[in-house]
């Protein structure tokens, strides 16, 4: 199995931003796009799902991967937890919904995934290897 060398090539944040992209897109009309509270809040959360999952990475310890990988996962959660809110308000139809609380699940399962498989190895990170 090859190396990751950059966390482009990371399936979670490669989904993540996707889901960034469709949260923006959707945001951007309607009535979610003049509700400026959760609009933003929205975004936010989504960025941050990505962004941290980017942050971990480089940084270049375990340890701190997977703190900043319990972030995004948390950011997940808001995601999805907004995208309830938004539905409630009659923001999204349900099609919207379905589609992004499923990508939202994915990228949380995926996250979970990247967690266990750093819980299981004795791979320190790249900042730890001898110059």
């Amino acid at each position: 199995m090859a190396t990751i060398q950059c966390f482009e090539e990371l399936e979670a944040w490669r989904k993540a931003r996707e889901m960034a992209k469709a949260i923006y897109g959707i945001s951007k009309k309607g009535e979610l796009a003049r509700d400026f509270a959760l609009r933003d809040q929205l975004r936010r959360a989504a960025g941050s799902v990505m962004d941290n999952i980017a942050e971990g990475f480089d940084r270049g310890g375990r340890g701190e991967f997977l703190q900043f990988l319990g972030i995004a996962k948390g950011s997940a959660g808001e995601v999805r937890s907004q995208l309830y809110r938004a539905f409630d308000q009659q923001y999204l139809t349900h099609a919207e919904f379905e589609m992004l609380t499923a990508q939202t699940d994915e990228i949380s399962r995926l996250i979970k995934g990247l967690q266990k498989y750093l819980n299981a190895t004795t791979v320190r990170g790249e900042r730890y290897k001898p110059a």
